[in-house]
């Protein structure tokens, strides 16, 4: 049976899930066979603990968040259309996850045990499915490394400008245009409050480095990565590591 990579939309296919080029994902889902599109409402559970299953989002968002013993929320990825999630399934003891649809979301499934017997028809399928997992491990490594050394408002920026990246689309003024996500999820996202993210937003909007509505933020990612080499720190797109220039906030 054929893979489910023509099944994809076309904002799905060009969206850039993680850090990994597209090739990787694409390979996984070339050998991943077709599966009944399930719809989610917006705000609707996916999971809430271990992922039971392996996710392919064929159209809306997910935030995938671990969950604190207080019941805090850290959003540990938001994937975009053609991204998949609830790769920890594989894993013998996989943790406690919660995956949330930031709109209107159709996915596909494949339990652990689909994705086992396909493995062994497709031995490729393996090895696709291993780059995206270390993939997905450098970038939470990236991201703690930006939380151990950086400044909120630069982790604000950082985070703005991975998000762009993943999820937008490039304009014609330059800016990459994402689809609006609230500042309560952005908190989440950059591990601080709601109204530090706000208070953030509104100083880069004076600033002219993003601009941002209830349907979309714009974010001019080239003004944002002077503006953190002018603080001695390097965007994630050069490739370097982020500095801190004080102490954490």
């Amino acid at each position: 049976m054929p893979g489910v990579s023509g099944e994809l939309t076309k904002d799905a296919k060009q969206a850039r899930s993680g850090n990994y080029p597209l090739s990787h994902r694409a390979d996984a889902l070339h050998y991943l066979t077709r599966k009944p599109l399930v719809d989610y409402v917006k705000g609707g559970v996916i999971y809430s603990g271990p992922s039971t299953a392996l996710y392919l989002t064929v159209a809306g968002r997910v935030k995938v968040a671990k969950v604190s013993a207080d019941g805090t929320e850290s959003a540990a990825r938001i994937v975009p259309p053609g991204g998949l999630f609830g790769e920890a399934c594989l894993a013998e003891r996989p943790a406690a996850e919660r995956a949330v649809a930031l709109d209107n979301l159709q996915i596909m499934a494949w339990k652990r045990a689909e994705i086992e017997q396909q493995v062994e028809k497709e031995p490729a399928l393996g090895l696709a499915l291993m780059e995206v997992v270390i993939a997905r491990c450098l970038e939470l490594g990236e991201r703690v490394q930006t939380i151990a050394t950086c400044l909120t408002p630069q982790r604000v920026m950082i985070a703005l400008l991975r998000l762009a990246e993943q999820l937008g689309e490039e304009q014609s003024d330059g800016a990459w245009r994402m689809a609006s996500l609230t500042h309560h999820t952005l908190a989440e996202y950059v591990g601080t409050s709601r109204e530090i993210v706000s208070s953030q937003m509104s100083a880069l909007r004076r600033r002219g480095l993003i601009q941002y509505s209830r349907q979309h933020i714009d974010v001019y990612c080239e003004a944002i990565e002077q503006a953190l080499r002018s603080q001695g720190v390097i965007s994630r797109n050069t490739g370097a590591v982020a500095a801190a220039t004080g102490p954490v906030r």
